[in-house]
């Protein structure tokens, strides 16, 4: 059945929406202010102002299970700890606890609360959370949360871009401990919203970037077919579109351009953009990348595939797409990823890797499958499918953030 997603995974983030300005209380700056100055105290949490961490382990957040319905099954949510349960974990160990390890994730009001978020990555301190073994939580790798999000139920959507910013946010404070100018450490700022060196001679400053990924479903409009490829780490039967890195002064549409010519030979003439998404279960040493979809339109079409990027890459009919869509279990995958974290959540099955279980199929194999709807490359094949014969790239253009996909 046709399910609407409104937005990409990891997209629509409502902490990111808007930061406070410098002067407003819930300002990074001005929040961690206030909540040095409530640890010095000791002191109780004020009834106006309260705060939630989301602690890291590794790159996994600290997520816990509810089982619901059976028509439903359960659902996954972020373990966010209030700030005396975080000081209390670390006491516990031996460990000081000053507020320097949490990074700001946003603020927002709920029920004429202010709550300011924050994330904190405890990978070196391993005596923490022993105790929560029994409250039915885990730190559970991003990647297996992906598939196991209901892509209906609008929280675990909020909840799963939340976790991708905080993840990726962590993992470049990981990889800038050093300035790359004069090798000094650097220091966080801003509740860890930016670096600076500590060199007083360097003082350089550092900020997140992002790593574009162009992405593109290359059509053959003449004889209504899509080019996608396989990549030798993909599972059997996979195909996806292709994709590739922009590199140092070339356009968006250059790359893909470049890319599709480098990995298949094939020349593209016309390149409509289509949407974005940010992706937070890349490698750890691009934290922040966002994938930039487009439909590109060929101007040749014999396919010479470079061994050394694709294992092969072939023309597929919208229909032959079609029935593929139809006949992958998408939404069986996402019960099944999601049942496995209820039970790791419940110690049953702790740190086993789940991130290719939305391949979960039953009966007579497809010929074909191609990656979930948590995926900008699913959405653009899926937009392309749902147009007809007659495709029309302007009108999907023109309405970006809405697409069905067959599940």
């Amino acid at each position: 059945m046709p399910i609407s997603l409104q937005s990409h995974a990891f997209a629509g983030n409502p902490l990111r929406y808007r930061t406070p300005k410098p002067t407003h209380p819930l300002s990074p700056a001005l929040a961690l202010e206030a909540l040095k100055t409530q640890l010095a105290d000791n002191s109780h949490q004020s009834s106006s102002l309260n705060y939630k961490v989301l602690p890291f382990r590794k790159g996994r957040p600290l997520a816990s299970s509810t089982s619901t319905d059976a028509d439903l099954g359960p659902t996954w949510h972020l373990g966010w700890i209030s700030l005396a349960d975080c000081k209390g974990l670390f006491s516990a160990s031996g460990v000081e606890f000053t507020g320097d390890s949490l990074f700001y994730l946003g603020s927002s009001s709920e029920q004429d609360v202010d709550v300011v978020y924050w994330a904190i990555d405890v990978s070196g301190e391993n005596s923490l959370f022993t105790e929560f073994d029994s409250e039915q939580v885990c730190f559970i790798e991003l990647r297996t949360l992906m598939v196991a999000t209901d892509w209906a139920n609008e929280q675990a959507m909020v909840d799963l871009a939340v976790a991708g910013h905080a993840k990726a946010l962590l993992e470049w404070h990981n990889i800038s401990r050093f300035c790359g100018y004069c090798g000094e450490k650097t220091v966080s700022m801003e509740s860890g919203r930016w670096k600076q060196c500590s060199n007083e001679l360097c003082r350089r400053k550092v900020y997140p970037r992002v790593d574009p990924v162009v992405i593109m479903l290359v059509i053959d409009r003449e004889n209504d077919r899509a080019l996608l490829g396989r990549q030798s780490r993909f599972v059997p039967r996979m195909w996806s579109c292709l994709a590739g890195f922009v590199e140092p002064g070339e356009s968006l549409e250059e790359a893909v351009r470049r890319e599709t010519w480098e990995e298949t030979a094939i020349e593209v003439g016309e390149v409509m953009y289509h949407s974005s998404q940010p992706w937070s279960v890349g490698p750890s040493s691009m934290p922040c990348q966002l994938m930039v979809g487009f439909f590109a339109y060929a101007k040749s079409l014999e396919i010479k595939v470079d061994r050394a990027e694709l294992e092969d890459a072939q023309w597929h009919g919208r229909e032959d797409v079609r029935k593929a869509l139809m006949f992958a279990e998408y939404e069986k995958a996402q019960r099944t990823a999601a049942a496995k974290v209820d039970q790791m959540c419940r110690g049953v099955e702790k740190g086993q890797s789940l991130s290719s279980d939305f391949n979960v199929e039953s009966g007579e194999l497809a010929p074909m499958f191609f990656p979930g709807p948590f995926a900008i490359a699913h959405r653009l094949i899926t937009s392309w499918v749902n147009q007809g014969s007659a495709f029309d790239a302007l009108q999907l253009k023109q309405q970006p953030n809405s697409y069905q996909s067959n599940l």
